[in-house]
């Protein structure tokens, strides 16, 4: 299996993920703009899509896909399907206990996740509502990222990139066609996040069957795979809940700030998602089969050379997006999110948070490669001590510029990023003193030449964007054209000056058995 056909194959489904998530944003953004109900409906969609990282996305697939592809390697067919009947069947059980507790505890969890909200009985109602409608939203995608885990350990990664366009198009759908038709339209963005869960879990259904693994209940605890997989989960969930703490307690922060400043970290950081999920969650997505393969294998040289390739692709793809996202801060706020109710205050604060933002990129792409190297040797405690560490400094830095800056929300937004540096600088340097990673040969003179194409690159940009003038006072669609011509004479500027400098595409070519 080629690598870089995976990356490009998975990165191109999450592109068109992306992409329609900037539809649907802009929609809503044009909508309802940035105030009560959007604040409410971020926290009540916000609760559930946490969980979902703990439980779905986050500790299980740490857990999981290492030992899966075990079974594959180790074992027979029979006992693979056995134990995704086995752990498919328990995970079931407790998704459905956690909606329930969930859901009837509503009040409680929007009382100490947004404890701001308090103060206005309207809001706080408000989000109580949504969240009770959103939160089943949980037990669908998180079945959704076992049955992706599945097809991923088969290689099948091109179902479970796609998956999340459904999602998309479910809020696309209700903000175009039904909310015009509802008096408090809010309720209807909180539907189309519990009718997206459900089709995103039914579309997968199909691609297990044909690979012979769709999941029959079949509750074993005594399972082996089902006992060492529930062993790696307790630190895996407590290591995710750090990172997802760290989020909860910015969105506590900002639930005391000024109406908006939930919204306004919302949509940058819905900015920053993007290159993340294309690039980050594809990394991680086709590194943790492969890696956990080469540590089954016992190939240490194998999985060294697999990380290397993780990091290159990453300081080559991530410094320029994190660039040109400070730089085209600006066009790219105003491009895609000022319209109807968005004001122009609402762009220059969505615009700081993105600015800050943009520092985190490089570090939260860096740890979706670096941490797989933990999981994949079914290592998840170091990981769970390194981000301990990091979210102290994190809420340290978040104390820190909210008594002694001006920056507000968006010293969150980076704390945030200064947090996920820190935390990929002390993966690599473990991973480095444990000797499960030897960085390549020729690392300097690699660097050297980003740094040359991105200074090249940032200049180019930042004369473009001036030279088009303001783009508060351009028409959408003129906004719209200046904006994509600019992103695509920045990529011609960079791509051309690697190749300039020697970069070859087939150098980042790499291979595996499947």
């Amino acid at each position: 299996m080629n690598l870089l056909k995976a990356l490009a194959t998975v990165g191109g489904m999450t592109f068109i993920s992306r992409l329609l998530g900037f539809v649907r944003d802009t929609l809503i953004a044009r909508i309802f703009g940035a105030g009560m109900a959007t604040d409410a409906f971020f926290v009540a969609f916000k609760i559930p899509n946490l969980l979902r990282r703990i439980s779905g996305e986050g500790a299980f697939s740490q857990a999981f896909v290492p030992i899966l592809s075990e079974y594959r390697k180790q074992r027979t067919p029979e006992a693979t399907r056995a134990l995704i009947n086995h752990v498919a069947s328990l995970l079931g059980l407790f998704l459905v206990g956690i909606t329930i507790v969930g859901m009837l505890a509503a009040p409680l969890i929007v009382r100490l996740t947004s404890p701001g909200f308090v103060s206005d009985p309207a809001k706080f109602a408000l989000t109580t509502e949504l969240l009770r409608i959103t939160f089943p939203y949980i037990l669908f995608i998180s079945l959704v990222s076992m049955a992706g885990g599945v097809l991923n350990a088969y290689s099948k990664f091109q179902v479970p990139a796609f998956t999340p366009v459904w999602l998309n198009l479910s809020f696309i759908t209700a903000a175009v066609f039904i909310a015009p038709h509802f008096h408090n339209s809010v309720y209807v963005l909180a539907w189309a996040v519990f009718v997206g869960g459900i089709i995103q879990l039914l579309y997968q259904l199909p691609y297990l069957q044909q690979i012979g693994m769709l999941p029959r209940y079949e509750l074993n605890l005594q399972d082996e795979g089902v006992r060492r997989i529930l062993k790696l989960m307790g630190p895996a969930i407590f290591g995710v809940s750090v990172a997802q703490i760290s989020i909860v307690l910015n969105n506590i922060f900002a639930s005391f700030m000024p109406t908006g400043s939930v919204s306004w970290l919302y949509y940058a950081d819905r900015l920053m998602e993007f290159p993340t999920g294309v690039l980050g969650a594809a990394l991680g997505t086709i590194l943790l089969p492969s890696l956990s393969k080469a540590h089954v294998d016992k190939s240490s040289a194998e999985f060294s050379q697999l990380l290397d390739w993780g990091l290159r692709l990453t300081f080559m793809l991530a410094i320029p997006a994190a660039v040109a996202m400070a730089v085209l801060s600006k066009p790219l706020v105003a491009s895609l999110f000022y319209y109807g109710k968005f004001t122009p205050v609402d762009v220059a604060q969505t615009e700081r948070a993105l600015i800050a933002y943009s520092l985190s990129l490089l570090g939260l792409i860096m740890v979706k490669v670096l941490a797989p190297g933990f999981y994949a040797r079914q290592n998840v405690k170091t990981p769970v001590k390194i981000a301990i560490f990091t979210l102290v400094m994190t809420q340290v830095m978040n104390v820190g510029f909210l008594l002694f800056t001006q920056l507000q929300h968006a010293g969150l937004a980076l704390a945030v990023g200064l947090g996920a540096c820190l935390n990929a600088t002390l993966l690599w340097v473990t991973l480095q003193k444990t000797g499960a990673f030897q960085p390549q040969p020729g690392w300097t003179a690699f660097l050297a030449k980003l740094l040359v194409a991105v200074t090249v690159m940032a200049i180019v940009l930042h004369q473009v964007a001036i030279a088009f003038g303001e783009w508060l006072a351009m028409s959408p669609l003129t906004r719209i054209y200046h904006l994509v011509a600019i992103v695509l004479l920045g990529m011609f500027v960079y791509f051309a000056m690697l190749g300039l400098l020697g970069f070859k595409p087939k150098d980042f070519s790499r291979r595996v058995q499947r």
